[in-house]
């Protein structure tokens, strides 16, 4: 069986400061078989490059959002290498009149911290919600087109971790990714829902 090809996509506005994702981006480069793209460094001026991000995600079988929570969703160049890489006709939708999903059957996994501890993401704490319900745009987006998205891994309380804590967070996410796809729940988790957009949702000649 050959070795799995993973990438992580990280975006960190400010990654020099991070307390978590930055230990995180560095214990996945050590990791043999990952490749590691950090999207601020890459494109400080947000000009995607569409088709090395296409080439990257298409040669993957588990691509990785390594991000943290910011305003209970993801960091504005995250979002914008979704609006433009994840394009119709090409993740999700159709192409000269036939389907179109370069992604299907591969992994999503979502990697994130949190500034707020874990009882801040509860119905008696102050963001009001459980973290999983600010998960459902994530879990759409990755049926879509056509992936599986993986139980996430997050650090709540960024800002307050021990670096005894964080160092055994960074190899905990190293370990995850070295034993990938050997994890026990995959072998539990169900196909991705089928999520087939209709020619008439979107036409070919959009104008919007």
């Amino acid at each position: 069986m050959s070795t799995p090809s993973i990438l992580v996509l990280v975006a960190h506005p400010a990654l020099q400061h991070s307390q978590v994702n930055r230990p995180l981006m560095d214990a996945a480069r050590a990791v043999p078989g990952v490749q590691v793209r950090d999207l601020y460094a890459l494109y400080p001026d947000y000009a995607i490059d569409v088709a090395a991000e296409q080439a990257a995600a298409a040669a993957a079988d588990l691509i990785v959002w390594q991000h943290p929570l910011q305003w209970y969703s993801m960091p504005p160049l995250m979002k914008l290498w979704l609006d433009e890489v994840l394009a119709y006709g090409w993740a999700y939708g159709h192409a000269e009149g036939r389907s179109t999903r370069a992604l299907q059957g591969k992994d999503l996994w979502l990697v994130l911290s949190t500034g707020g501890t874990e009882a801040a993401y509860h119905p008696q704490g102050y963001n009001r919600y459980f973290l999983d319900a600010f998960l459902p745009p994530y879990e759409q987006t990755a049926a879509l087109c056509g992936l599986r998205f993986l139980p996430p891994m997050v650090q709540h309380g960024a800002h307050q971790l021990s670096a005894q804590a964080l160092q055994a967070h960074a190899q905990t996410y190293a370990s995850r990714l070295r034993d990938y796809p050997d994890w026990p729940e995959i072998a539990e988790m169900s196909e991705c829902p089928e999520c087939q957009v209709p020619l008439r949702d979107r036409p070919a000649q959009e104008n919007r």
